[in-house]
């Protein structure tokens, strides 16, 4: 998932006009109390991209540049690092191995972590370049880097820690998912395609067309009615029939969208809108029918969330940019305003 000039407005403004957003919101969603819980500064420097929770141990990774931050929900603070893991993107969990994978862009590697010790115990080499989002797919007990730059996605052997092969794509890969049971499913950002790729096989099944989203990014799933969820630059989030690529609904959502989770336990689909600085929450009446419930006052630049599935609690990460431009032209990230949102019920 890259980092789109386009997402880094100005915070401050926002920021300022909160207040008035979320009376705002709660008048738009009688009901509706999902706001803003708490922010936890992180101090350090470098951008970020994805987030990833561990819903056993109750632990947050948190993308930071050059390493994963941990953070304790429960305890509200950070308990650990995963160093040396150059320009992350994302972070996958393997509950059943007791294993995490980071997709190290800059080495085209991958780190591997226990997930109790939190304790680097290999470095996978030999990805495609650019490794941005990743994927642990429990029926095949593989692991997929989605690699931006090769247009093309890895497979790896947790047994042997080794990439052991692969797979073509039609253009540049962006967020994927599993099913559980067989497929993985891939956002492609140039073509506004989405991919099945057989997870057995290694093979690409079928390429589907996600008009009329533009630039898809964040994917999700519901896995028990077979329904994927891209969101996409031109503020459209797409659903999907994983069965047979038929796009059943599209649902009209924020700016500068990068992510999107589903929950399960209460059919709610939430899609973290960057520019906007708010998160659209909407409701699966029906596999088929979907109504935005809220519209949720976050932060500018909090485009990447996680969903805790037990305290149905989102988490964001998020910064304020200076006026100041960098070499490749993004704003400079104000030192010390890197922080983590918790968003949920009073």
């Amino acid at each position: 998932m890259q980092l789109r000039p386009s997402s880094f407005l100005p915070a401050l403004l926002a920021l300022a006009c909160l207040p008035q957003v979320a009376a705002a919101a709660t008048a738009t969603a009688p009901g509706t109390a999902y706001q803003v819980l708490s922010r936890l500064p992180l101090a350090g420097a470098g951008g970020w991209d994805y987030l990833s929770f561990d819903a056993q141990h109750r632990h947050l990774f948190v993308s930071r540049g050059d390493r994963v931050l941990v953070i304790d929900v429960d305890q509200h603070k950070q308990i650990g690092t995963i160093a040396d893991t150059q320009g992350v993107h994302g972070i996958a969990i393997a509950p059943d191995l007791q294993r995490g994978y980071t997709s190290d862009g800059k080495n085209a590697s991958v780190t591997v972590f226990d997930l109790g010790s939190l304790k680097t115990v290999a470095t996978i080499t030999g990805t495609g370049e650019k490794p941005d989002a990743i994927v642990y797919d429990s029926a095949s007990h593989h692991v997929f880097t989605l690699n931006g730059k090769s247009g093309n996605a890895s497979v790896i052997d947790p047994a042997k820690n080794a990439v052991i092969g692969t797979i073509a794509l039609p253009g540049k890969p962006e967020f994927a998912v599993s099913d559980g049971a067989g497929h993985v499913y891939v956002n492609i950002e140039d073509k506004s395609e989405l991919v099945q790729i057989d997870s057995a096989s290694s093979k690409v099944l079928q390429t589907w067309p996600l008009a009329p989203c533009e630039s898809p990014s964040g994917l999700a799933i519901d896995a028990a009615h077979h329904r994927l969820f891209s969101v996409c630059d031109n503020r459209t989030m797409a659903v999907t029939d994983a069965t047979n690529g038929h796009q059943v609904a599209t649902v009209a959502i924020g700016d500068g969208p990068d992510a999107v989770v589903f929950d399960d336990a209460t059919s709610m689909v939430y899609s973290s809108n960057g520019e906007s600085g708010t998160i659209t929450a909407v409701h699966e009446n029906d596999p088929d029918h979907y109504t935005v419930a809220a519209t949720i006052p976050t932060q500018t630049s909090a485009r990447t969330l996680a969903l805790d599935p037990k305290l149905h609690r989102l988490y964001l990460s998020a910064a304020r940019f200076g006026t100041a431009k960098q070499a490749n032209g993004r704003p400079t990230i104000e030192p010390d305003s890197f922080s983590v949102l918790t968003v949920g019920h009073h």
